[in-house]
């Protein structure tokens, strides 16, 4: 076997350099570009990669939408660098935080020729790594030269596609038996994905019958709701609720999905939270910052659950889009159990919006 790494290895080499602020190199039949995520580039390797040619900066059509630049490239824009354009900036056009600190950023100009892949797949990069998807990227000619010499991680646009698209394996690798207010039985697996990846974890209350539909939960991590108690949100309701209702059952599993703020990190949850503080919704404020409404992956609850043995759920959730993930993903879901608990009147708009925009069941 050899030892090089693997498509999927590299990407995640690839997301830890551009959270450190190191640029990668993305090739594409012939074509070859340096990118760097916009959010942790620092003055001297922005320098550097002006220096190696016209500089384009990569952010989605979301974000593009609020600074009335044109999206040529339908989900993305590529902004073309001013001359004297410096590091605060690319952190403006990318950060919506400055937005009204620095109204005066345009008119931006967008490069309408020439392919957008490689700038398509910067995002997604810079995404995958939970920061703001706003990429600097800058041609380059012999690309795979170009990275041995500065020992850049490169990776062909069509497997970095492909590696984050693919659903990660996820594999077992500790279990213990855990007590809990809710249930004396209980039992917490840990499931590491083959990708590099957060870890997730099955919360097994009781002993549930494999052969008979599950009472199941799958939840988001909430740090600010599950453990502050804030009130912004009824995620931490949620979660002591579906914990007690399975320990009343005698069984259960509710699986903890380390997926931050619908799957953008709690970095740029909280850059949501200080956009609502503005003013904007829940799902504008996701916008603003350049995501999609729910960046979240649901396939993990779903590949979890059959490697536990599941095949059938009953599940807990007031969200129709998880119970066709789970009958896509080959689950059938006998019953759906409503969840409904800690509404307060700080977060009852944010709850209003669910069921407007997000399609929540009431």
């Amino acid at each position: 076997m050899s030892l090089r790494p693997t498509a999927a290895e590299r990407l995640n080499r690839a997301r830890a350099d551009l959270r450190m602020g190191l640029p990668v190199v993305l090739t594409d039949a012939g074509a070859g570009t340096v990118a760097a995520a916009a959010e942790t580039l620092a003055p001297a390797r922005l320098a550097a990669m002006r220096a190696l040619g016209p500089a384009a900066l990569a952010i989605t059509a979301r974000r593009a939408e609020t600074l009335k630049a044109r999206a040529y490239d339908g989900d993305l824009a590529r902004v073309a660098l001013p001359a004297g354009a410096d590091l605060g900036w690319i952190r403006a056009v990318a950060d919506p935080a400055q937005d009204l600190a620095q109204p005066m950023k345009g008119p931006l100009a967008t490069l309408r020729e020439g392919s957008a892949d490689l700038h398509r797949t910067a995002i997604g990069l810079a995404k995958s790594a939970q920061l703001l998807p706003a990429a600097l990227v800058v041609p380059v000619a012999d690309a795979l030269a170009f990275a041995a010499a500065e020992g850049l991680t490169c990776l062909a646009r069509a497997e970095a596609e492909a590696a984050l698209a693919r659903a990660a394996i996820l594999s077992p690798v500790a279990a213990a038996r855990v007590p809990m207010a809710a249930a004396a039985a209980g039992r917490v697996h840990v499931f590491r994905p083959d990708d590099g990846g957060v870890e997730h974890y099955a919360v097994e209350v009781g002993r549930p019958d494999r052969a008979l539909p599950v009472l199941t939960r799958l939840h988001s991590a909430c740090f600010t709701g599950d453990v502050l108690g804030s009130l912004k949100c009824d995620c931490g309701p949620q979660l002591a609720a579906a914990l007690a209702q399975m320990g009343a059952a005698g069984a259960g599993v509710l699986l903890y999905l380390n997926q931050e703020g619908r799957g953008i990190g709690l970095a740029n949850k909280l850059r949501a939270y200080a956009l609502q503080d503005q003013g904007f919704d829940t799902v504008e404020a996701n916008h603003r910052l350049g995501f999609e409404d729910d960046e979240r992956d649901f396939r993990i609850g779903a590949a979890i659950l059959r490697r536990m043995g599941f095949a059938a759920v009953r599940l807990m959730t007031n969200n129709p889009a998880k119970i066709a993930m789970m009958q896509a993903q080959g689950l059938a879901v006998a019953e759906r159990v409503p969840l409904r608990v800690g509404e307060t009147a700080e977060n009852r708009g944010y709850l209003a919006v669910k069921v407007a925009k997000s399609g929540h069941l009431p």
